[in-house]
């Protein structure tokens, strides 16, 4: 299942600095930004080998996650708090407030063969886009 933390944050009067280490295995090898996108749903899928982290820099937006067997939602609102989505974690994210920033930091290149669109089957909700 996703894991949500708290990273570690040092306030002070010339302003904040907050620090992503350690936090996925592996090499952070991708960088990307989801911004502008309002009421769209991103994502839909899950992957063979990627781990991905995700934190709001700005704004919200909500990230729907299931693992096969377990179904949970987040609201990422602030850059101290990092949601952390394992290979398996299929995700969905939309919500998106219209000033939303969403960093993913993942430890793979992008590969389009480690992309798994097929949801699993659950009964509780459809998850297509």
């Amino acid at each position: 299942m996703p894991t949500l933390l708290q990273l570690d944050t040092f306030n002070s009067d010339s302003g904040n600095l907050t620090v992503f280490e350690k936090v996925i295995p592996g090499t952070i090898k991708r960088v990307f930004y989801i911004y502008g996108a309002s009421e769209m749903s991103r994502g839909g899928h899950r992957h063979h080998t990627a781990w991905n982290a995700l934190i709001c820099l700005h704004g919200s937006c909500h990230i729907y996650s299931y693992d096969g067997k377990q179904e949970e939602d987040f609201t990422l609102n602030s850059p101290t708090i990092c949601l952390i989505l394992e290979p398996k974690d299929w995700h969905v994210m939309d919500s998106f407030s219209e000033d939303a920033i969403l960093l993913v930091l993942s430890n793979e290149y992008y590969d389009r063969a480690d992309y798994i669109d097929e949801p699993y089957l659950i009964r509780s909700r459809e998850l297509s886009l």
